[in-house]
């Protein structure tokens, strides 16, 4: 079987979207399928494009049995409406350059961005006389009303429509998660069987287990988010938190990774004088975000509680579970339900600072618990994430469709 990804997101890009694009074409890879995948220059969320790929239109590229084909966007960082719909825009053009280099293809996956990836999809599927799958990393145009775009706005009705297209000219539909299922089969009047729940799974030969925590190597009790700066998180409750465990010198707090609210971030913990939390504007390689991890004590997912956010769930939950490390997951949605089911973590309300304080001594105090709970994690994701697991899903999928 030969399958072709569309994803503008892909590593090195930072993001759900790119990891989620890449385990399953790992994945689909260790089944026996060739995979192609269509993405844009590496971009997110900085729109720092590397050097290599400047003045250029197309890249060619062999990554460890894929064929990935890199096109066109312009250096714009991911933030604010108007960016973001440009690099869409742009992609969804640039991605046709590639045609010529892809070659026959059974089925197209529009992995990202959400919905727009089915246009450049659609033209493939033309070409190739072939199924088109459409991935759901999240609900579009949902997701725009937690940006505070209006349901009734121009642009949500121009969303809900293309939604409606989208869902109705794939053959299969894969979101990442079991609660976006409703919304898709009620709101887009899609049948039930067209959909099917793939994870983003987790690379466990990348995201190890075991190794020696911060405590141990340095003294310190480390709760650590690494990811993007995204307005989805609540990094004031992180902070407030913080304030109040001033009085615990061996508790620090690091938030690492890049995107819109970086200089936000900085400001608001040189004005809450905050000596014990630490902004590591850097962006990382997937196996370096491994190490660091794994030498992290607890790992944080402070979601803000709105909106389509919490009827998610994030590559980064698996990630954290892979690593070890119990999880702190600010929640009432999707993500602290399987946060308390996998019992790999404590689950606190979004924006309740106190409880997440009080749950950050009570690690510390129990590393009986920590380990408890990084274990259960680490097991779930082995026995039901693995990148084989979610490339058989998906192949499930595909032969499901007639291929």
């Amino acid at each position: 079987m030969k399958v072709l990804i569309i994803a503008q997101y892909f590593p090195p890009d930072m993001g759900g979207g790119a990891t989620r694009a890449y385990n399953v074409a790992k994945g689909l890879l260790r089944t026996g399928c060739y995979v192609t995948v269509v993405s844009a220059f590496p971009h997110y969320p900085t729109g720092n494009i590397p050097e290599k790929y400047r003045w250029r239109l197309l890249s060619v590229e062999y990554e460890g049995g894929l064929k990935v084909i890199r096109t066109f966007v312009p250096p714009l960082a991911s933030e604010g409406l108007a960016k973001r719909v440009l690099l869409f825009v742009s992609f969804a053009f640039s991605s046709l350059l590639a045609l010529p280099f892809v070659g026959k293809v059974s089925v197209v996956w529009a992995a990202n961005p959400n919905i727009v990836a089915m246009f450049p999809s659609l033209i493939y599927k033309i070409f190739n006389r072939c199924p088109l799958v459409q991935n759901v990393d999240d609900l579009w145009p949902e997701a725009l009303y937690d940006l505070g775009v209006s349901s009734r706005s121009f642009l949500a009705r121009l969303g809900k429509f293309i939604a409606r297209i989208a869902y109705k000219l794939a053959s299969a539909i894969t979101p990442i998660s079991p609660a976006y299922v409703d919304v898709i089969t009620n709101k887009y009047q899609v049948e039930p069987s067209k959909v099917c729940v793939v994870p983003a799974g987790v690379d466990l030969d990348k995201f190890c287990y075991g190794q020696q925590s911060a405590k141990n190597g340095h003294g310190k009790f480390t709760v650590l988010y690494i990811g993007a700066f995204s307005p989805a998180y609540d990094f004031d409750q992180v902070f407030k938190a913080a304030k109040l465990l001033t009085s615990f010198p061996d508790v620090e707090f690091v938030i690492q990774g890049g995107g819109e609210l970086v200089n936000v971030l900085k400001s608001k913990i040189e004005e809450m004088g905050l000596s014990n939390v630490k902004v590591v504007d850097r962006i990382v390689s997937r196996e370096e975000v491994a190490r660091i991890l794994s030498e992290a004590d607890a790992l944080l997912l402070p979601l803000n509680g709105v909106g389509s956010i919490e009827m998610g769930l994030s590559s980064k939950l698996y990630e954290y579970q892979a690593a070890g490390k119990p999880i702190l997951c600010c929640s009432n949605g999707q993500p602290g339900r399987y946060v308390s089911e996998t019992g790999s973590g404590i689950v606190v309300k979004p924006g309740d600072h106190e409880a997440l304080a009080k749950s950050v001594i009570y690690l510390r105090e129990n590393p009986d618990v920590v380990a408890e709970m990084g274990t259960s994690g680490r097991r779930y994701v082995k026995n039901n994430l693995s990148i084989v697991q979610v490339g058989l899903r998906m192949k499930q999928v595909l032969e499901r469709i007639g291929l």
